[in-house]
């Protein structure tokens, strides 16, 4: 079930990314080709030549037609989105920075506790947020109001406070309970790059094959 949760974690922020990269590089796109079709438009007359004044003009026209004035708000909400839960995540794989200096410092008691109270503070906070964050969403599901740009329902949108808030209250309840089990906090190496070790352990595979020419 944990693994579940995981998957649809990292499946949901993947593709939050993945949609608002997509949405931003068509609106700026379409500005661009908007910009260079109405130079084209003003070189085709000025030069009078009419079947490029007239190909320019239509493919002007055709492009501003394509309303993407919602992509702005349709972004700011993903990113919302992307936000909330990308904030579990780091808790849940120990990328959040923190500065434990001091902490590391400490005996191994006098350390668990202080690591104990820090993920109890954080889970305490999360849950206050997602209760105010659940109330706030219930307060904007009978006021009926709707996004601006996108006719979406404004408590669909604020619906991420509460969600990604207990999430997050949860990954930092699964954290200290496998802290309490292990003794191990999720760590995250920054340099590591994912695919790495399969290429490294290949690398040595041939290296290490008997076909493989040696130097001499």
């Amino acid at each position: 079930m944990l693994r579940l949760l995981d998957r649809l974690e990292e499946i949901l922020i993947s593709l939050l990314i993945a949609l608002a990269t997509l949405i931003t590089f068509v609106s700026v796109a379409q500005r661009y080709t908007l910009s260079l079709l109405a130079d084209f438009v003003t070189f085709s007359r000025a030069h009078q030549i009419t079947w490029f004044y007239d190909v320019s003009k239509a493919t002007y026209f055709f492009v501003r037609s394509l309303n993407l004035v919602w992509s702005q708000e349709v972004c700011i909400i993903f990113f919302v989105w992307m936000a909330k839960f990308g904030a579990a995540y780091g808790v849940r794989t120990g990328i959040h920075v923190g500065i434990d200096v001091l902490i590391n410092k400490l005996d191994p008691q006098r350390r668990k506790l202080f690591i104990f109270i820090g993920l109890a503070a954080g889970a305490f906070f999360t849950a206050v947020i997602g209760t105010l964050g659940a109330n706030f969403v219930a307060h904007m599901y009978h006021t009926g109001s709707t996004a601006t740009d996108v006719d979406v329902p404004m408590w669909i949108v604020y619906l991420a406070v509460p969600l990604g808030s207990f999430l997050m209250c949860f990954r930092f309840l699964q954290v200290a309970f496998n802290f309490a089990r292990s003794g191990e906090l999720p760590h995250h190496d920054h340099g590591h790059v994912d695919g790495m070790e399969e290429e490294d352990a290949s690398a040595q595979a041939i290296a290490a094959s008997p076909l493989t020419p040696k130097e001499h």
